[in-house]
């Protein structure tokens, strides 16, 4: 009898096999998802590790070992081709996300990819035109926006749903890290605009962008930015840099993409909203922070405290009202019914628990995951406005006054 038929007589889920591009940190953090998932929830179908793929053939190998992969690729278009794969996840830096979803999709897999979409609104709209034919033969395609999986945010949406905050009127959101402070670190692949399209705009705005829009259930309508690179050239490192050779002698190469990114909003309630992305903010690891205003009460989120959410109601007496901390443990709140008991937190890597378990569910009811890949076109049609905003904002140069 074969392992499938000996499951099926024991009544066990469908097995749902994942071949995942990509093994370095994201690699790991999805591979911890498909790991999991069905350990903690009551799937309708198993995620099985197939095959794992990247380029290095002794890396790759190393990391299936470590991760529980069966199999490793250094071709992604033999982990397409496999019969054992019906999900492709896309952990790849962004110049390689249109092409390796697109085929995906049109070899009949199931597709998740990882945030930004893709690295211009072209390729990004390239990406839906596919879902959306694949969608008919019924493959279906998710963005990997893992934040919206922390149970606290999925749980402010969810008051902020229920009219908890009124009429919106401001969004305030931050994300600062602080990796790139040391003038030294070399030019990896993240600060080349041919493989990443941007940089903290695109690595940390496209979070925050689609935290702002799936919180309030609106989309930004217009923006106006401000982008910086406050180290415009970095040490060329053999390896440090998909495309890059070894150059030795103290070679520098050229920064391409933002350092650090400011730019404003209007929601299409005309509520304001206002964003910071930085990779140069010392003392500032992944510190990511929001805010949202409305007529009737405001919450807050910090990342770093993230089985916390703050929460003010403002038609509660002045005297005794103020920002309350909720701890977002109970199993009423989104996601936590399969956790632990009250009290004991979650962490980052849960999210991609979370993110695993809806696609998996999504594929079993034949349900349109979300987000899909026009959410983030949406986002991408945001990043291109702030890149085109920032291009066109000038910079100011004062008169010096008459002495």
């Amino acid at each position: 009898m074969t392992p499938e038929a000996s499951e099926k007589e024991a009544g066990a889920p469908p097995a749902l096999g994942i071949g995942m591009v990509g093994y370095a940190f994201m690699g790991a953090a999805h591979s911890q998802g498909w790991r999991t998932a069905g350990h903690v929830f009551d799937l309708p179908m198993r995620p099985v590790l197939a095959a794992i793929c990247g380029r290095d053939e002794s890396a790759v190998r190393a990391a299936a070992d470590r991760h529980g992969w069966a199999a490793a690729e250094t071709d992604w278009r033999r982990l397409i081709e496999r019969d054992d794969v019906q999900v492709v996840d896309v952990c790849t830096p962004g110049d390689s996300h249109a092409e390796i979803a697109i085929a995906a999709l049109e070899a009949g897999k199931h597709v998740l990819c990882e945030k930004p979409l893709a690295n211009s609104v072209a390729e990004a709209e390239a990406m839906v035109r596919a879902a959306e034919a694949a969608r008919e033969r019924g493959q279906l395609a998710m963005v990997g926006f893992n934040y919206r999986r922390v149970p606290a945010v999925s749980y402010a949406r969810q008051l902020i749903q229920e009219g908890r905050l009124g009429t919106l009127r401001h969004v305030r959101v931050t994300y600062l890290q602080d990796w790139l402070v040391d003038p030294e670190f070399p030019l990896t692949w993240r600060l080349r605009r041919e493989h990443a399209g941007s940089g903290a705009l695109g690595d940390l705005g496209a979070h925050i962008i689609d935290l702002a829009q799936f919180l309030t259930g609106e989309l930004l309508v217009g923006v106006s930015a401000l982008t910086e690179t406050f180290v415009k050239e970095r040490p060329v490192v053999s390896g440090a840099s998909a495309g890059l050779s070894a150059t030795g002698g103290g070679e520098t190469g050229q920064v391409t993409v933002d350092d650090a990114a400011i730019f404003t909003g209007r929601l299409a309630s005309r509520a304001l909203a206002s964003f910071e992305a930085s990779r140069m903010a010392a003392g500032r690891k992944n510190a990511l922070h929001l805010e949202i205003n409305g007529e009737r009460g405001s919450l807050a989120f910090d990342l770093e405290r993230l089985n916390e959410l703050s929460f003010h109601d403002h038609t509660e007496p002045a005297p005794s009202s103020g920002f309350r901390r909720i701890l977002v443990t109970e199993p009423e709140h989104p996601y936590l019914d399969a956790w632990w008991p009250p009290g004991h937190a979650l962490g980052y890597e849960h999210t991609f628990v979370h993110q695993a378990r809806d696609l998996v569910e999504a594929v079993a009811t034949g349900t349109g995951p979300v987000p899909s890949f026009a959410d983030g076109l949406q986002v991408q049609r945001v990043l291109a406005a702030v890149e085109d905003s920032a291009a066109k904002n000038a910079v100011y140069t004062p008169v010096p006054s008459p002495s």
